[in-house]
């Protein structure tokens, strides 16, 4: 085993946990919303499993929070009009 690392010897770069947690159940109760729902139907027809297009839809959701911070701006509902069809 020389030259490699034993596992467990170094400390996990993962991210952190409770807060991908969260996000992640913020997504699943947003799924009740049209237009996240719309989103994760669009991943699930991409042949995304449901877990993966749970986590696209929180990294999403993640963006969208950091946007508006770097903005400072409130959140705005999109309009169904304004969505863009290739996106």
């Amino acid at each position: 085993s020389s030259g490699s690392s034993i596992k467990g010897e170094h400390p996990a770069r993962t991210g952190n946990r409770k807060l991908k947690r969260a996000f992640f159940l913020a997504a699943f109760a947003a799924l009740s919303d049209p237009t996240s729902r719309t989103y994760y139907q669009r991943k699930r027809d991409e042949g995304k499993k449901h877990n993966a297009a749970l986590i696209c839809l929180a990294r999403r959701r993640c963006d969208v929070l950091f946007a508006m911070l770097r903005n400072k701006t409130y959140y705005r509902h999109p309009h169904p009009d304004a969505a863009p069809a290739a996106a």
